[in-house]
């Protein structure tokens, strides 16, 4: 078979690896822990920085290139299924909403008969306890404010159980919100609760604003230093 031109070249990608590898080992050679002390040593220095960037640049393109097809299939895959996935979440919302609507009113329905014999026995029981107040002397008083007693009793047994039931197994779940009224407490809490994360978020900020040419920032130290390009 007649070669063709390139035709025992390596893949793109691992031409560009074993570039990239070498220029990375001399540039160990280099960064040795010994400062530079010619313009020769400086100009050498600066076309192994150049040559390391460029053979980036292009691994940088093999790489976008080589995942390309895969984040399209991906998005591919997204789109098919994305109008039956819609589908599914606005299903269960409206259902779940005419569910919520008519277990809260189930909900409070319980709730109102649960305060009723709450009520109830409450009342029943100030009058068994009066009652048992009064009978000092007389027994027969007595027995019969005792049976008061009891039935009070049984009232407010049955007043706990209809309160449990108002609260439990209504497939209704409780969910608790926070929104901000005092921003400067608020902020003052946050800062307790992870000092660590809320100084690296104004550090952020900062670095931000001082990006977008800042020179004086509450709080911070503003100061410069010389790079290479």
């Amino acid at each position: 078979m007649t070669a063709t031109i390139g035709h025992n070249q390596p893949p793109a990608d691992e031409a560009v690896f074993t570039e990239i590898t070498d220029l990375f080992d001399e540039a160990k050679n280099w960064a040795d822990g010994e400062p530079i002390d010619s313009d020769e040593m400086h100009d050498a220095i600066t076309k192994l920085k150049d040559g390391l960037h460029e053979a980036g640049k292009r691994a940088e393109e093999l790489r976008v290139a080589e995942k390309a097809p895969i984040i399209k299939a991906g998005k591919d895959v997204d789109a098919k299924f994305k109008p039956y996935s819609t589908k599914v979440e606005q299903g269960k919302k409206a259902l779940s909403d005419l569910l919520a609507a008519w277990r809260k009113k189930k909900a409070d329905e319980l709730a109102a008969e649960a305060k009723r014999k709450a009520d109830l026995a409450a009342a029943e029981m100030e009058a068994a306890q009066a009652a048992i107040r009064e009978t000092s002397g007389n027994l027969t008083a007595r027995v019969d404010a005792e049976e008061q007693l009891s039935y009070a009793k049984d009232l407010e047994k049955n007043a706990k159980r209809a309160g449990k039931a108002a609260t439990t197994g209504l497939g209704l779940r409780t969910i608790w919100h926070a929104d901000i009224t005092d921003a400067a407490a608020a902020l003052d809490w946050a800062f307790e609760q992870d000092a660590a994360a809320f100084t690296d978020m104004a550090t952020e900020m900062a670095q931000r604003a001082v990006r977008g040419g800042k020179r004086d920032i509450p709080g911070f130290r503003i100061w410069d230093e010389q790079v290479a390009r």
